[in-house]
């Protein structure tokens, strides 16, 4: 019988490639379980960084008002005549109430230095700390800031204090675990962990980045840490979504990198103090990245250059940022933010879109705390005016003088009325708004603006861009020409 001459040989080779198959097979089913798996306990993390970790009760004086001091029950009540009567023959009974609050918080120094939000202690008279080993002590305010809700408090420890230091949120990345401690309910210090559920989320404020996690965070829990797998402060706790009050897994930590900036100038100054651009801005829209014939929808439009360090650089209105300090805009949150970030008094570069061609601009920043309060002038009253026209969607004349200056304008076109259903009012443009530019260029007369839509769809353009002001404001919006 004859036999291949690769029967024999093959058999050795054979067995070798299945065990190396079998090894490598092996070796992926452990990665991908090392990948998936959950630590095994947080009891050491928890562990090493309880003693840092500290439960806040502040105490206000609620004043109570007049014949409002006793027990209250529906209006019409007899019984709300009774506790009236009587606390007006004794009004002992009016005295001054003191109102609890409870949050968490953790020490970041062995000095004592601490942080929380700040509307965990907003308004206290008195601000107590009980940490871990039991230890009570009386706290006082260092700063605060209420555009991220942080605040830093401090007591005078006898001796080196426990503490954590921040970590980098941005290197987390979603699914990561975290482990997140603090005084949920009042009930002590009680230890959840979770994970990262999602990053970069925005909620109300100008400056907001936010970790979301499913770990367990209660009312109580503001203000305390939420830390990573190597002990170091990502977020700090501020706030939940939910129906009921209660957590449902949906949580959100200010990140440290924003926190551990505030932080520090507190520390250092006991107030914020954070860069100002000094100028209006808007977001580029893709129907606005259209109407300026821009390649895509990023940077931020200045819509409005008051005075201020932009106006004396010479930003313009109109001009598009595409970066600052050397990174690239993306949108106005980012500016806001990383002019934020910036020394007040720091000369940076802004590199802007002007008419098609970028430019670069050194603007020496200010400080957006001193810029903060300006007035808003009142908006100016409908009058009855010559050269009504419809156009657009919108029932347009020239603004008057008095108009004009309590807008802080030279001329431009008054809405007096917004068609049901048009475009513009899907928009946002309401009646009262003034036009001031169209296609960027000034607004005088109905005339002007019928040129600008004309020139628009010569140019084959489907959008102009309008530059609206309502009162001291201004944005850009595009409206169909077609």
């Amino acid at each position: 019988m004859n036999s291949s001459p690769m029967t024999l040989p093959q058999r050795p080779l054979r067995a070798l490639w299945l065990g190396v198959v079998a090894v490598a097979f092996a070796l992926s089913q452990t990665v991908a379980v090392e990948a998936r798996g959950a630590p095994d306990t947080f009891a050491d993390l928890a562990e090493k960084v309880s003693p840092a970790v500290v439960n806040i009760t502040t105490s206000t004086v609620v004043e109570q008002p007049t014949g409002q001091g006793g027990p209250r029950f529906p209006e019409g009540s007899p019984f709300n005549e009774f506790f009236r009567e009587f606390l007006e023959r004794d009004p002992g009974q009016q005295a001054p109430q003191r109102g609890q609050a409870l949050g968490s918080g953790f020490v970041i120094s062995e000095d004592g230095l601490i942080v929380t939000n700040n509307h965990v202690i907003e308004g206290a008279d008195d601000i107590e700390i009980e940490f871990f080993s039991g230890n009570r002590m009386k706290a006082t305010l260092i700063g605060t800031d209420p555009q991220t809700d942080i605040a830093v408090l401090k007591v005078e420890a006898t001796e080196a204090l426990p503490f954590v230091t921040f970590g980098d949120a941005d290197a987390s990345r979603v699914g990561d675990w975290v482990m997140a401690m603090g005084n949920p309910l009042g009930q002590g210090f009680s230890v959840s962990a979770g994970i990262v559920s999602a990053r970069k989320r925005s909620l109300q404020g100008a400056y907001d980045d936010y970790i979301q996690t499913d770990a367990a965070i209660n009312r109580g829990n503001s203000g305390g840490p939420l830390f990573n797998m190597d002990g170091e402060v990502i977020g700090v706790n501020t706030a939940i979504l939910s129906p009921n009050g209660g957590s449902i897994g949906i949580g959100f930590a200010m990140s440290s990198n924003v926190a551990s900036r505030v932080v520090q100038q507190l520390r250092e100054f006991g107030e914020t103090r954070r860069g100002w651009l000094g100028v209006r801005i808007q977001d580029v829209s893709p129907d606005i990245a259209e109407a300026m014939g821009l390649p895509k929808a990023a940077g931020a439009l200045v819509t409005d250059v008051p005075d201020g360090p932009g106006k004396e650089a010479g930003i313009l209105a109109n001009d598009v940022i595409l970066k600052f300090d050397g990174a690239d805009v993306a949108d106005t949150r980012a500016l806001v933010r990383q002019v934020g970030d910036t020394d007040v008094g720091k000369a940076v570069p802004v590199v802007v879109l002007r008419g098609g061609k970028e430019m670069t601009i050194e603007v020496t920043l200010g400080r957006r705390e001193t810029a903060e309060g300006e007035g808003s002038a009142s908006r100016p009253g409908a009058q009855v005016k010559p050269q009504q026209q419809n156009l657009m969607g919108m029932r347009l004349r020239p603004v008057t003088e008095a108009e004009g200056k309590a807008a802080g304008v030279a001329q431009g076109l008054f809405i007096e009325a917004v068609e049901p259903g048009a475009e513009a009012g899907t928009k946002g443009l309401r009646a009262g708004d003034l036009l001031t530019e169209a296609g960027q260029q000034p607004l005088s007369s109905v005339e002007d603006l019928q040129k600008r839509i004309e020139e628009a769809k010569e140019a084959g353009r489907k959008s102009l861009l309008l530059l609206v002001r309502r009162g001291t404001d201004s944005r850009f919006v595009a409206l169909a020409v077609e």
